[in-house]
């Protein structure tokens, strides 16, 4: 549908893949109740395309995109299948139940793949695109292609393969820079020539999905748009495989506020990318960096004073774009000891949360202790607050109570009470300083191998009272998992953060242990 004004061959499809391509960043796996939030938060946001898993890699990810593609009310949903038959008819019956459904078939066309990686001739990877292409039409009239490692592919093969998946029944034709390693002219002019020598390019949508190695996914995105392209596939927060992918909210606000020179437009309802950005932040424990573009704490922050008069004077002598107009309010309203409960639903609505019941009181409960140990409680602290509270909801260890003696006289020894699945335990353990006796009372109370690859500390807010926000990864048999804690005493901070990554690792053998029964069970 046009928005009036708007010409639809100026629209840019927002294809995103955060629930697929990043979620395979390394530690930011995801619940299935967690996929669905974003889902559907996605949906509502007016995101076109939601590439909602891999539905062969896993049981997992089977049932999460079978039933995004149940719940979704106007987005397409899309499922990634390698060229292998089983790969496409396994997406196929997972996207089944979906109003409009798409199914993602990709093989690599570069040299270097093609001989280290599938040690295939480029003929037989020729047909595997046709074969593929035809096999997914079987399923749904919506096949989108890709030439995975298309920017380090011959042009004259890239070109042939596209040719035959266009003839096959691809209706979108994806051009991916998997490795990062192009540059926004050679980018344009790859897109621009693939459109020109293609004989039957205009049967097809031309797609970009950029990584962000070298810091340029964003622009290169927008470069093959300008090509011609009219679909960017890109990330919240651009999390992704190595150093990530395109965001959506910098691709989406860039053509919002240059439109003078990027003259197209998306669905997109900007003012809820705050919002998203938060959520996923929270559900992956990936904090969003300062001065990320956009969504980052600092991007309509201003300390110099030179900047301050200059805001007070007139908003546009340092911000290009207002606060609002990504769902971010200008101002940081200052909570208390003194606010309501009807002031802090206020807050976190406006911070982009929406609590309900028993999660809102019990958030409340906590703003109010830390209220009590804290002169001013800014917005980062309430964001810190809620996020460990929705992050925490359905932990199997939680803590109930630490106390530490600490100095220049040691050994340092901590005691601490756990509930695990509903029962306490004590344990009392000595350690070189407070934060090593602290996990080993966690290692005591409860036994595991996972090693300590990270352990960070930083304070939320500015000044002695701050909230201390801890990061831990912990990995196991070669997997890794990220989680983060918050509260005034940082020791108290590393137990809940260590804890978070700890029921995440527990959460992820329970899962492989329900995959190892059932797999016995089919067997």
């Amino acid at each position: 549908m046009t928005t009036p004004g708007k010409s639809e061959k100026d629209r840019v499809v927002i294809f995103d893949t955060t629930l697929r391509d990043g979620e395979q960043c390394p530690g930011a796996t995801m619940t299935h109740e967690e996929k669905l939030e974003v889902a559907e938060l996605l949906d509502t946001m007016g995101v076109d395309v939601i590439e909602a898993g891999f539905p062969i890699a896993s049981e997992g990810d089977f049932a999460a995109v079978n039933e995004i593609a149940r719940r979704t009310k106007n987005a397409v949903v899309c499922g990634l299948a390698r060229a292998g038959f089983a790969d496409v008819d396994r997406a196929g019956e997972a996207i089944k139940p979906a109003r409009r459904s798409r199914i993602h078939t990709f093989i690599s066309t570069s040299p270097v793949h093609m001989k280290w990686k599938l040690q295939m001739e480029p003929q037989q990877v020729f047909e595997m695109v046709v074969a593929s292409v035809a096999r997914a039409r079987n399923f749904t009239d919506d096949v989108e292609w890709s030439s995975e490692d298309g920017t380090r592919t011959e042009r004259d093969f890239l070109c042939r393969c596209v040719e035959a998946a266009i003839k096959a029944g691809a209706t979108t034709i994806n051009i991916p820079d998997t490795v990062g390693y192009s540059v926004p002219e050679e980018y344009f002019a790859l897109i621009k020539s693939v459109r020109e020598r293609v004989p039957n390019s205009d049967q097809a949508r031309f797609s970009v999905h950029c990584h962000d190695d070298l810091g340029m996914a964003v622009a290169n995105s927008l470069a093959g748009v300008r090509a011609g392209a009219r679909q960017i596939e890109c990330t919240i927060n651009g999390i992704g495989e190595r150093a990530g992918n395109a965001a959506l909210e910098e691709v989406v606000m860039a053509m919002r506020v240059r439109n003078d020179a990027l003259p197209f437009w998306t669905g997109v309802d900007a003012t809820m990318l705050t919002r998203a950005s938060k959520l996923v932040a929270a559900v992956t424990s990936f904090p969003v960096q300062y001065n990320k573009a956009i969504v980052g704490r600092n991007a309509f922050a201003h300390e110099s004073g030179i900047h301050q008069d200059g805001m007070l004077k007139h908003t546009q002598t340092y911000e290009i774009m207002q606060p609002a107009d990504v769902g971010v309010k200008q101002t940081s309203l200052v909570m208390g000891k003194h606010s309501g409960r009807h002031a802090f639903a206020h807050k976190l609505e406006e911070l982009g949360y929406r609590l309900a019941g028993n999660q809102l009181e019990d958030a409340f409960v906590r703003f109010k202790a830390l209220a009590d140990r804290k002169k001013l409680v800014y917005d980062e602290d309430i964001e810190a607050l809620v996020d460990e509270e929705i992050a925490t909801a359905q932990d199997h260890i939680k803590l109930v109570s630490l106390s530490v003696i600490a100095g220049t006289h040691g050994p340092q020894r901590a005691t601490m009470k756990l509930d695990v699945d509903g029962k306490s335990a004590i344990e009392e353990c000595d350690g070189n300083g407070p934060v090593d006796a602290t996990f080993n009372c966690i290692k005591a109370l409860v036994p595991h191998e996972a090693v300590l690859e990270l352990y960070q500390v930083h304070a939320v807010t500015e000044g002695t009272d701050a909230q201390a926000e801890v990061s831990v990864r912990l990995s196991e048999n070669g997997r890794a998992v990220t989680a983060k804690g918050a509260d005034p005493d940082t020791l108290v901070a590393s137990a809940k953060a260590y804890l978070a990554a700890l029921n995440k690792l527990l959460a992820r053998r329970a899962r492989g242990s329900e995959r190892r029964i059932h797999s016995t069970e089919a067997g």
